[in-house]
């Protein structure tokens, strides 16, 4: 983050434009746009799977599981996952910049 210290955002609209703002959103976007590609990719080869390749879907993989069911569960694994994965990133990256941007623009003492 940059030294911005010196002066006092007092809008939201100097907050949008500060440097700072700017590579927090960018840091963010770079890690949600892809992700949320990946998972609808994912869904809609589900979805496009269970509609086209009634014969692959139905296929039983143990006893009355079949690979439409495994298909279904993984459509909650991966959601869980995403989450997971989102939290420990933006605990990481974007939470303890976004703290100090926060104590900067409301004047507290970090």
């Amino acid at each position: 983050m940059s030294e911005m210290r010196d002066r006092e955002l007092t809008t939201y609209r100097d907050v949008q434009l500060s440097p700072d703002f700017s590579e927090l959103r960018r840091r963010f976007r770079r890690f949600v746009f892809p992700m949320t590609a990946l998972f609808l990719v994912w869904y809609f080869v589900y979805v496009l799977l269970a509609d086209y390749a009634h014969g692959f879907m139905s296929h039983k993989v143990a006893g009355n599981i079949t690979v439409a069911l495994l298909f279904g569960l993984g459509q909650f694994v991966s959601t869980f996952a995403i989450t997971m994965i989102y939290v420990r990133w933006a605990d990481r990256r974007i939470d303890p910049d976004a703290e100090k941007l926060r104590h900067q623009i409301e004047g507290e003492p970090q």
